[in-house]
């Protein structure tokens, strides 16, 4: 699995004393403090020699001890902690780690503010706090999973003077299309699950004996009450025209549900002049815990943090791990550019030949290369289900079997033609890889449950207004900020951005794509609000003639 290492030398352990201060009190800029821990390698030539910092900051309390799955390759030890570099690894290399409770969650004092731009500026004051340490030699880079890779875009975008580079794993970045609202559908099984368990981690955990007014916020409805994008959303999300130190993206295949457009976004954003992208397969912890990925954290850290050439940035700057169908690890792959620069962008026109039938295997028409003359059409209802468990059926297109194995990697975009007899609709498109037998291929979702598809898309019929300037022919870009109502019985031209993703379908599969009205296979813990304009809905897709629907699909050529 691990990639070999081209060149370059990199930091190796040494007998370092570990020294742990807790509960360490920053001071902000606005008079209150943070808590935080250090912990730091004790020096061996005396007080001349100085160490880079690892910095992370989350509301995950840095006290919560993580105990974690059996299987990981970096095992438990008193500092785990969720979603955090562990300092047993790092310290012996000549790392020291800052890992700081948010204002208002852990031992932190204050009202809490998820993801705000308050929280951006106090971790450039955590930032700039530590490099000033008598026992840093001044250079602080951000490592971390998830929330704890989202701050680190905002904060960069700051600009603080001692931030070297970046290492977002797994970390989305627009707030309003990553998180919040997936083409203006409010993602709400997530988020409310998340503030909740939050919430009560905080107030009815260990954390309440010190600090009984932690995770004190009106999260949920800010983000309810700003359900276009505004100011709101644009202060606790990513700049990247201000973004310029060094970037080590790490995204993962499966966590389209939230992080992964993030990870793809920087690269194609971000002013960095120095940018890598790695993306991974898997749970949303095993390969930042892996030998692979930590060896490629610390050759990044140690070229910007120590001035090792490591020959991390002499290899092509995107690493791919180009996966087969299936829940085991692939090997990966160089290449020079994202997207793949030898991309063949293939159209793949929906066919309808029937009307929709309640079997979760039916399929409604084809997807084929050459347009169609004719124009067709297919309706469906646009209800959500009211039994537990019921996938809701709009309708499904197969391609014919492959030929030969065949590689999509890269951007993914649904064209489609719809109407609705309301003034909305709701388009959930899923991707799904068929074997001969015509099962689903289950992958690895990010808490390593069966993942019933392979990527999916998102959009509300009234956002489909373009961004123009920010979209590209591969990855469309919505503006989220008027509704444009449908009319009923009138069509329109809807472009729905699929999330980035690698498969190799192998010879005799099929790829599906299902469009449906509300949450379907694949789902898992990211689910939406299906929206009262949809009882009595009927949604209709079209297709040929003057109304060419398509999936655009990035079909890599072997080199």
């Amino acid at each position: 699995m691990a990639t070999a290492i081209t060149k370059g030398e990199m930091s190796q352990p040494k007998d370092y004393k570990m020294i742990v201060e807790k509960d360490v009190w920053i001071p902000l800029r606005d008079g209150t403090k943070v808590c935080a821990d250090i912990f730091r390698p004790e020096s061996t030539t005396g007080s001349s020699e100085k160490f880079p910092v690892i910095m992370s900051l989350g509301p995950y309390q840095k006290d919560k001890l993580w105990v974690p799955p059996p299987d990981l390759e970096e095992k438990p030890n008193p500092y785990m902690n969720w979603e955090t570099v562990n300092p047993e690894w790092w310290c012996p290399r000549g790392y020291a780690m800052l890992r700081v409770d948010t204002r208002g969650s852990g031992k932190s004092p204050g009202k809490s503010e998820p993801s705000s731009y308050q929280e951006s500026l106090d971790a450039y004051d955590c930032i700039e706090w530590v490099a000033k340490q008598p026992w840093s030699n001044g250079n602080v880079g951000t490592c971390g999973i998830s929330y704890l890779a989202a701050f680190q875009w905002k904060v960069a975008g700051l600009q603080p003077p001692s931030l070297k580079c970046i290492i977002p794993w797994e970390g989305r970045a627009d707030q309003y299309r990553d998180q919040g609202y997936h083409g203006g559908i409010f993602a709400f099984g997530f988020i409310t699950s998340w503030h909740n368990r939050n919430t009560a981690w905080n107030l009815l955990d260990i954390a309440r004996t010190y600090n009984p007014d932690a995770f004190e916020n009106n999260m949920l409805w800010h983000m309810m009450r700003n359900d276009l994008d505004s100011e709101y959303w644009r202060m606790c999300s990513a700049r990247w025209d201000k973004i310029e130190v060094p970037v080590f993206s790490a995204g993962n295949w499966s966590g389209f549900g939230m992080h992964l457009r993030g990870n793809t976004e920087a690269y194609l954003c971000a002013k960095s002049k120095h940018k890598k992208l790695r993306i991974h397969s898997g749970t949303h912890f095993h390969a930042f815990y892996s030998e692979e990925g930590r060896i490629d954290q610390l050759r990044f850290m140690d070229h910007w943090l120590k001035g090792i050439d490591t020959g991390f940035m002499d290899e092509p700057p995107v690493k791919l791990e180009i996966r087969t169908g299936g829940m085991q690890r692939s090997p990966f792959r160089f290449e020079d550019d994202w997207p793949i620069p030898r991309t063949k962008w293939t159209k793949m026109y929906l066919r309808i030949d029937r009307d929709p039938v309640e079997n979760a295997k039916a399929v409604e028409g084809e997807m084929v290369n050459a347009p169609l003359a004719k124009e067709s059409k297919v309706s469906y209802g646009a209800a959500a289900p009211t039994r537990p468990g019921k996938i809701p059926r709009g309708v499904s297109f197969e391609t014919a079997p492959m030929a030969q194995d065949t590689e999509v990697t890269g951007h993914i975009v649904l064209n489609v033609w719809v109407s609705s007899n309301k003034e909305d609709m709701d388009i959930f498109a899923t991707i799904r890889n068929i074997d001969p037998s015509g099962n689903d291929v289950m992958e690895t979702g990010q808490m390593g449950e069966p993942l019933q598809c392979v990527t999916k898309g998102w959009l509300r019929a009234s956002h489909r207004k373009l961004d123009a300037e920010k979209s590209l022919p591969y990855r469309p870009y919505h503006a989220h900020n008027e509704r444009w109502p449908l009319k009923p019985g009138e069509p329109v031209e809807c472009q729905v951005e699929i999330i980035a993703t690698s498969m190799v379908f192998k010879k005799g599969h099929k790829l599906r794509l299902d469009i449906s009205p509300a949450d379907g296979v694949g789902t898992q813990h990211f689910t939406h609000f299906h929206g009262d304009y949809n009882q009595g809905g009927i949604s209709t897709v079209y297709s040929g003639g003057d109304k060419p629907s398509y999936l655009l699909l990035p079909v890599i050529p072997p080199k």
